[in-house]
């Protein structure tokens, strides 16, 4: 067994990449780092949160990480860059979110999904 070094404190959510070998954690001082399990390596930190990660997400061709936060924030990561390309305010702290999941689209369609409406009547 391994154990992947970097993060100070707890880790409250993990995300694995398409890409298999790519694995994401979200912490409890506002990080998310991405890591390659094969070598067991930190390659990005993705830092802008000012509260704890508490749900990760990769869009289904890994170009994409969405980060959901108690600071009410969700964040759209460029994987290969490591740039915040967007912030998303939310009235409540998120924790949970999944995009394939969702039903009647195609993966053409999820891969370049902007918005998507909840049972909540939220979008």
């Amino acid at each position: 067994m391994n154990i992947l070094t970097g993060h100070t404190n707890w880790v409250f959510s993990v995300a694995f990449s398409p890409q298999d070998h790519i694995l994401a954690s979200g912490n409890s001082d506002g990080t998310v780092r991405s890591w390659d399990i094969r070598t067991y390596q930190c390659l990005s930190i993705f830092q802008g949160h000012t509260a704890w990660v508490y749900s990760l997400t990769f869009s289904p061709d890994g170009s994409i990480l969405a980060s959901g936060s108690y600071d009410e924030t969700i964040k759209l990561w460029d994987t290969v860059t490591g740039e915040c390309i967007k912030t998303l305010r939310i009235p409540r702290p998120y924790e949970g979110m999944n995009i394939t999941g969702t039903t009647g689209l195609t993966d053409a369609q999820r891969a370049s999904l902007i918005a998507l409406g909840a049972v909540d009547e939220e979008v």
